[in-house]
């Protein structure tokens, strides 16, 4: 699998992720594009992870940034769950377990290849306090064991201006259920 990004797709994603990060400051208050710039410039093993999360609709965005360490966490910050990442089951066991109808693949096994973190549910919640997130959508979450050896996982969305955190079976999906991730560098 290609991981090494073109000059192209290299000058198309700090393109598209500068008209982002400048167009929404109030995800990364006090923090100047060169800074994200340089960082990711010095990291460009974690390019092609950001270009596989904007090329899946996941429109990835500054959301903080330590002073101390300097690290910088990238999150999908598309108003919708990304579309190239809907109609999953939860892991690869919740896919193994479907005898018919199976889904094109897991959140579990889609996050590990593109090299991000899916959210748990508190990242999901520190998330929604940037913004109305899947209020048509939802996503699945990093479940807790105990829950998932049970069959169970858990997932969130946005209705009523409220966020909700819900439980389904790990083998189910639906075409408006996808994923968050995101990418510490």
């Amino acid at each position: 699998m290609k991981k090494k990004l073109t000059a192209k797709e290299r000058t198309d994603l700090f393109s598209a992720l500068k008209t982002r990060f400048e167009a929404n400051p109030q995800r990364h208050e006090k923090l100047k594009w060169d800074r994200v710039q340089a960082k990711l410039e010095a990291n460009p093993g974690k390019l092609w992870s950001l270009l596989e999360m904007e090329k899946t609709g996941g429109e990835p965005d500054v959301i903080s940034y330590n002073k101390r360490t300097g690290d910088m966490i990238f999150c999908d910050c598309s108003p919708e769950s990304p579309k190239g990442r809907r109609s999953l089951c939860y892991d690869r066991d919740a896919l193994k377990s479907r005898k018919e109808n199976k889904p094109k693949g897991s959140a579990v096994e889609m996050a590990e290849a593109m090299g991000i973190e899916m959210l748990n549910e508190d990242e999901y919640q520190a998330l929604q306090h940037l913004g109305p997130f899947d209020t048509k959508t939802s996503s699945w979450l990093v479940t807790p064991p105990a829950i998932r050896e049970l069959g169970g996982a858990i997932f969130g969305d946005r209705r009523f201006d409220h966020v909700f955190i819900y439980h389904n079976g790990a083998e189910s999906y639906y075409a408006a259920r996808g994923f968050r991730g995101s990418l510490r560098i």
